[in-house]
């Protein structure tokens, strides 16, 4: 059980619509004036993250709009003042000194809330048709394993010689640093034995896709168990939420994304064959009927306002101390949980507070 308080975040719509593209209540729009209103909107009714996922094109349908993650990052650091911000990154797009130069200046701008997440690729053309080419699996583990070698070292101030397979650095510095820390945080997603042994090695949180409680346990066991030379890894995970006053009126709710959601099938279509199938998200999302990416409603925060609530505090107990959440539609439904379930989670948490046992005139 992790003793953080629960943080609760939003993923940013870059591509629109987390669940069905053709909801008449949420028209697609993944334009940066949405974005950056919706949050906005997330920092003030409480929300403490966002992550803004990294896409070049569209990676449902091409011709459709597609938000650019680094610039979108800049300038929402410029505009908020407390929400954390995450920019996803696929090491193959930037080079790592690069990178890590845009990273300390969005971590400066933020004034030390920024963090990268760092994801190796699944979708294929995004690579291809750059003419960067898309690697086997494993391959881009190792080559993101060299990459973040070189971002983390030189977020931290070093000055860098480093020779490897792929990247040779010399005498490499980047002034400022972070004003605010040693370097931004390092996220990792995926869940294939690469990723887990990456994340282990060099990651501060590792995001886990959405699925049921168990499943989740079994993998922060995995992983936690590791050895580690800095700090313990912490844990985030993805889920869709359909919460309502009634479990029968959550159903209703997530029942009717559903049946949106098959009319994108042309559009899944197209995902499927250009996602490698060895990425183990789309292994998972296969289980189980679901709306919305990331596993989505598979980590089951479908229900009333007191059953997500008390999922939640289950999740949290198993180790996870991030929720990065999803909606439909998206700013009326984020502004629902934060009035109706985050306020239940945050007082379950005082009345456990106040219930701990009192040790040595401590609680």
């Amino acid at each position: 059980m992790t003793t953080r308080p629960v943080r609760f975040g939003i993923w940013a719509l870059v591509h629109g619509s987390r669940a069905a593209y053709q909801d008449p209540d949420e028209p697609y729009d993944a334009s940066w004036e949405r974005n950056r209103d919706l949050v906005l909107a997330a920092e003030r009714l409480g929300y403490d993250s966002t992550l803004i996922a990294q896409h070049t094109i569209n990676p449902h349908q091409e011709d459709l709009d597609q938000l650019e993650a680094w610039s979108a990052a800049a300038a929402l650091a410029a505009l908020t003042s407390r929400i954390e911000i995450i920019a996803a990154i696929k090491p193959y797009l930037y080079h790592p000194v690069v990178l890590a130069k845009l990273a300390l200046g969005i971590e400066n701008i933020s004034r030390g809330r920024f963090a990268i997440n760092l994801v190796n690729a699944w979708n294929k053309p995004e690579l291809d048709k750059a003419g960067i080419g898309f690697a086997e699996h494993d391959a881009r583990y190792a080559y993101g394993r060299e990459w973040i070698t070189v971002v983390s070292r030189l977020m931290q101030g070093e000055r860098l010689t480093y020779k490897g397979e792929h990247f040779d650095v010399r005498d490499y510095a980047l002034r400022p640093t972070s004003f605010y820390r040693s370097r931004p945080l390092i996220y990792v997603g995926g869940e294939s034995e690469p990723a887990r042994a990456l994340v282990a090695d060099h990651g501060d949180v590792w995001f886990i896709n959405g699925q049921p409680l168990d499943d989740v346990a079994g993998l922060i066991a995995d992983v936690a168990s590791r050895s580690r030379t800095s700090s313990p890894l912490r844990f985030g995970l993805s889920a869709f939420v359909v919460a309502r006053e009634t479990q029968a009126e959550a159903q209703t709710a997530y029942e009717r994304l559903l049946e949106l959601s098959r009319k994108d099938a042309p559009i899944k279509a197209i995902q499927k064959q250009n996602t490698d199938p060895k990425v183990v998200m789309m292994q998972t999302m296969q289980k189980s009927a679901r709306v919305g990416s990331n596993g989505g409603t598979a980590a089951g925060l479908v229900g009333s306002y007191d059953e997500v609530a008390a999922r939640i505090r289950a999740f949290h107990a198993a180790g996870i101390e991030l929720f990065m959440l999803q909606f439909q539609p998206f700013e009326t439904e984020m502004e629902r949980f934060a009035s109706e379930v985050i306020p239940r989670v945050r007082a379950s948490a005082v009345v456990a507070a106040d219930d701990a046992p009192v040790r040595s005139g401590v609680r």
